[in-house]
């Protein structure tokens, strides 16, 4: 690091929380379930006012907020956008979010967005442009971010596992993870690989924020490739892994991720509770 960092800050109170979508909006500003949290993709509300922001400053007032970054490319060839970093910076210093993260991916180059989170290789050359890249961003933002592990459905050129690129990256920055729970388990199953062996080579002490999500069989393939689609419920072999992984690095605040197919608020917070249960039984 190069400039002192506000570091990770999850309120005392986070304990299980839900992605933030305008369906809901009035549903998690009215809920007072006991640890609810709330995370948005920051760049849904880069703008100077309206309605977004509006009643983003109202759930802000009840419940704590996590921003989770989709466009910075970390990953990528490119620097960081300044531009985008000076939004971002702006965004954080309104709402003062007690957690940032961002991805272990790449989704921009060369000044064309994809729209998309790609992997990268876990190489010597792309481990010190992908650390350059981390301080850049916590050195605009002021702030310790998480970075997130990907979704990968074929093997990448490596040099090393997903972990020790993640722990190293951990050690030159000063970043912290965000563990997706559902991306471990589609991950490990795509390539053979056990899920839970991934979660025993974590650095569990550098482990922020968790993720849960859905994912489903690949229309073609079936079960031979799975998808991380965030389009379904939390599959039983991810609550196992979770219940596991949080025995490993202790209760974490966690996250229900749905972005398609987005059920009923009530549906939504079936699941957030159970993780909340597991959470309050980890405290012991």
């Amino acid at each position: 690091m190069t400039s002192a960092h506000l570091p990770l800050a999850p309120a005392p109170e986070m304990g299980a929380g839900i992605g933030l979508k305008p369906q809901h909006y009035r549903s998690v500003l009215e809920s007072r379930a006991e640890g609810m949290w709330a995370e948005v993709h920051p760049e849904n509300y880069m703008t100077e006012g309206g309605p977004r922001l509006a009643w983003l400053d109202a759930i802000r007032r009840e419940h704590a907020l996590s921003l989770h970054g989709v466009a910075l490319s970390l990953g990528g060839a490119d620097r960081p956008d300044r531009g985008h970093l000076k939004k971002l910076r702006a965004l954080a210093d309104r709402y003062q979010p007690a957690l940032m993260s961002e991805h272990l991916a790449w989704c921009a180059h060369d000044g064309t967005y994809f729209g998309d989170l790609l992997p990268t290789p876990y190489t010597s050359a792309q481990l010190d442009r992908f650390c350059a890249h981390v301080d850049e961003t916590q050195d605009a933002l002021g702030r310790t971010i998480l970075i997130e592990n990907p979704s990968i459905y074929l093997p990448l050129k490596s040099e090393m596992t997903e972990q020790e690129f993640l722990a190293e990256a951990v050690r030159r920055t000063g970043c912290g993870l965000l563990l997706d729970i559902n991306n471990v388990f589609v991950t490990s199953w795509n390539l053979g690989q056990d899920p839970y062996a991934y979660i025993d080579h974590v650095p569990g002490e550098a482990v922020g924020e968790i993720h849960l999500a859905g994912h489903e069989q690949d229309k073609n393939l079936g079960d031979q490739l799975l998808i991380d689609t965030h389009g379904a419920p939390v599959r039983d072999d991810v609550w196992k892994l979770y219940d596991y992984a949080i025995a490993r690095t202790g209760p974490k605040p966690t996250l229900i991720e749905r972005d398609s197919n987005l059920p009923a608020f009530d549906e939504l917070m079936a699941e957030r509770d159970r993780a909340q249960g597991l959470l309050e039984t980890a405290h012991g």
